[in-house]
C-alpha cells in the first residue's frame, strides 16, 4: 500500500541528484537510521544513473509504502532503452557496458532489501527497488 508517492522524470544529470534527495528526504522523514539512509541514497543515485545514461532517460516512481507493522521507501526505475539482453551477466559484480567498475546493479541490489529488474532488449528496463526500515 503507497502512503505517498511522486513520478519525477530523469533526464538530466541534475534530475539524478533530484531523486538522491528525494530519496534522502524521505529516508529521513521515516527516521532511516544514517546508514540505511546512505544505502537507500546510493542505490538510487546508481540506478538514476543507469536509467540515463544506459536507458535514454526514463522516470522514476518513488512511493512510500507499508506492509504490516513496517514502513519502506520503493522506487521504480523505468526507461524506454536499448533493454538488457543478458540479466544475469548484467547482475555480475565486475561486468560493465559503460567504462565503470561494474558494480551499480550488484551493488545496488545488495544495498536494498527487495530488488526486482525486467528488461527486454529493444523495449527498455524496469529496476524496482524497496528498503525497510
Amino acid at each position: 500500500m503507497a502512503l505517498k508517492s511522486e513520478t519525477m522524470p530523469i533526464a538530466t544529470s541534475a534530475d539524478v541528484v533530484k531523486v538522491r534527495q528525494l530519496a534522502r528526504q524521505w529516508a529521513t522523514e521515516l527516521k532511516f537510521s544514517l546508514v540505511d539512509q546512505t544505502k537507500l541514497v546510493t542505490a538510487a543515485s546508481e540506478l538514476a544513473r543507469n536509467t540515463l545514461e544506459h536507458g535514454g532517460g526514463g522516470s522514476v516512481l518513488a512511493s512510500i509504502v507499508e506492509e504490516g507493522a513496517r514502513k519502506g521507501i520503493k522506487l521504480s526505475f523505468d526507461d524506454k532503452g536499448p533493454g538488457i539482453a543478458n540479466l544475469e551477466l548484467a547482475l555480475r559484480d565486475g561486468y560493465t557496458t559503460g567504462g565503470g567498475m561494474g558494480l551499480g546493479l550488484s551493488g545496488s541490489k545488495r544495498l536494498v532489501n527487495d530488488f526486482e529488474i525486467k528488461s527486454e532488449p529493444g523495449r527498455g528496463t524496469t529496476v524496482t527497488i524497496i528498503r525497510w526500515k
